[in-house]
C-alpha cells in the first residue's frame, strides 16, 4: 500500500536542512543537503511505522 505523506524541509540556522513530517508523529529527519534531508526523513518514517506494526502483532 502507498500513501502520500507530507515533508517539511527547511534550512538550518547552524547549517544543513530539517524534515519534518506532520502526519507521523516523531518523524523528522535532518541532512547537509535537501536529499540527504529527505532520505533521513524516509528512513524515520520507515522504521516508525515497522515499529508500529510490530507492536499490533
Amino acid at each position: 500500500m502507498k500513501a502520500e505523506l507530507t515533508a517539511i524541509i527547511e534550512a538550518a540556522t547552524e547549517g544543513g536542512y530539517w524534515a519534518i513530517c506532520p502526519e507521523i508523529a516523531g518523524a523528522n529527519g535532518q541532512g547537509e543537503t535537501i536529499a540527504e534531508a529527505k532520505a533521513s526523513l524516509k528512513s524515520a518514517i520507515e522504521l516508525i511505522i515497522e515499529d508500529r506494526l510490530s507492536e499490533k502483532n
